[in-house]
């Protein structure tokens, strides 16, 4: 009975305490109707993607089109009014890389025009390319001998595992009530043990090891093409990259992805005995001019003589891949914190503290942007010495899943900020927002703030067709929810508005020394 009793005194504490801390977040309702009314009626999310995405085009890291996009939302950023305006370098990336010309086609059994793309960072292929595709079956290292003098010139192809699926399900979805009251449970599960085993593990890496022999071999036999397949269905290519923006400048292969039920019409040619003839023809252009990487920076300054100097971030990565526009990842995200900003600007919000937004470079090539930005002005996660404004931030927002509706928020495991986002979150509930989650969740740039202890936040989104659509040459301006943008931008403003009014910055998980 005594420990009942300990118990429920425990209970009835956290709960009068979560109480106090919810009382005590005050809310401007006026500005928040504001902030509605300016996002609803005045919105310019239709007028930013078109921009950003039709206009500015894909925006591979370190290409020209993100250089044109870095200096377009500068320029717009200093139209509406922000000081501080700078393309700011955070180190360097390394070398950039242009599509000048890309074209596929199966010339023999028949014509047939195909769907593929350059790898990025690939090489070019020297011209146009007519030639027989030739099927490698490698199964081990022992197996590169019997096509030793026999691939020059040939484009390639290696047998995939890849397989298309029928959609059972909706191509999009929103999240219902039982998801997201899922996204409230906690899992903690010690003797998980690591997502792979052991043997699954050596089996990775003997892979890896023999895929660079494989990647060698081809490159001394003077390969004209190497053709891969790519999951995705109905011509989506989900790309990556096959060469390196190292500033070595080792030579790499001329490489395309190719629509996955292409790629299985030519493997089932040839295994039944046809000769598949192609024409071919990659020709980029590689960037050495400068090898730096750049975030694009702008500020409401704070009004607070006491405040000023602190800092409330918002922020999304301006780079995306190179087949589609990066109209989901993240061109809808950078717009939506660009609308976030232009509608407290033209409101005339004078805040306590000082409002930054930040647009991120070379997200996808391992949160470059971000985690540089960190390293240069807040923290060393590795030897955590704090730096200049360490404890200045109050808070990170992010936006990094596609163009969905913002259905809540993750706490990364900060207990103390249940109770302040769920007052702040009221008056979003009929707008469908109103989840506030302990969990974490990963991959993009609010990790790098977290990483060194300053609160930084990933919105709950609906997911859409985000996970289908998303690094392909489909992500494009047709699949963004520009209503749902809206909704994102009107919550994001309201949440960094009311972070920068705050009498205190957020409260903190403990870090460092």
């Amino acid at each position: 009975m005594k420990l009942y009793y300990r118990f429920s005194l425990v209970l009835f504490v956290a709960v009068l305490f979560s109480s106090i801390v919810h009382a005590q977040e005050e809310i401007d309702l006026e500005v928040m109707y504001k902030i509605k009314t300016e996002g609803t009626r005045n919105s310019q999310i239709q007028d930013l993607a078109f921009h950003l995405t039709d206009l500015m085009g894909p925006r591979l890291s370190g290409s020209t089109n993100l250089r044109r996009a870095r200096q377009w939302t500068a320029d717009k950023f200093t139209e509406w009014g922000l000081q501080n305006v700078k393309i700011d370098s955070y180190g360097e990336f390394g070398r950039g890389w242009d599509v000048k010309k890309s074209y596929i086609a199966m010339k023999d059994p028949y014509y047939a025009p195909l769907i593929g793309y350059p790898k990025a960072w690939t090489e070019g292929t020297n011209g146009l390319v007519s030639t027989e595709i030739i099927l490698l079956d490698i199964q081990s290292e022992s197996d590169l001998e019997k096509y030793k003098g026999k691939l020059n010139g040939k484009a390639i192809m290696i047998p995939t595992t890849l397989s298309t699926a029928p959609a059972f399900e909706p191509e999009a979805r929103r999240l219902t009530d039982e998801d997201l009251e899922n996204r409230k449970v906690v899992s903690i599960n010690p003797s998980s043990g690591g997502r792979y085993s052991p043997a699954q593990l050596q089996q990775m890496r003997e892979q890896r090891e023999l895929d660079q022999k494989i990647n060698e071999f081809l490159l001394n036999e003077g390969i004209a093409l190497r053709l891969s397949g790519t999951r995705g269905n109905f011509g989506t290519v989900f790309h990556t990259r096959a060469g390196s923006y190292s500033i070595d400048k080792n030579k790499t292969l001329p490489e395309m992805e190719i629509a996955l039920e292409h790629f299985g019409r030519i493997e089932r040619l040839i295994k039944n005995g046809q000769t598949v003839n192609i024409d071919a023809e990659i020709e980029v252009e590689w960037l050495d001019d400068d090898y730096k990487g750049y975030n694009v920076l702008a500020e409401i300054p704070g009004t607070d003589k006491t405040l000023k100097p602190e800092l409330v971030m918002l922020g999304a990565h301006l780079d995306s891949w190179h087949a589609g526009t990066g109209a989901n990842d993240n061109a809808a995200g950078v717009v939506v914190m660009m609308e976030a900003i232009r509608i407290l600007k033209t409101l005339g919000i004078q805040p306590k503290r000082t409002i930054r937004i930040a647009l991120w470079g070379e997200e996808e090539q391992g949160l470059f942007g971000s985690r540089g930005y960190v390293q240069k002005y807040v923290a060393d996660r590795q030897t955590q010495d704090k730096k200049g404004e360490w404890d200045k931030i109050s808070a990170y927002y992010n936006v990094d899943n596609g163009s969905g509706k913002i259905r809540g928020i993750y706490l990364e495991g900060n207990d103390q900020l249940v109770p302040v986002f769920e007052k702040w979150f009221e008056p979003f509930h009929e707008m469908g927002a109103k989840t506030i989650t302990r969990r974490n969740t990963g991959s993009t740039d609010h990790v790098a703030f977290d990483a060194v202890g300053v609160p930084g936040f990933q919105f709950i989104q609906d997911p859409i067709d985000y996970g289908r659509g998303y690094h392909t040459n489909m992500d494009l301006y047709e699949r963004m929810q520009q209503g749902d943008m809206t909704q994102a931008a009107i919550i994001v403003a309201a949440m960094v508005y009311n972070t920068a009014q705050r009498d205190q910055k957020l409260p903190r998980k403990p870090w460092g020394k």
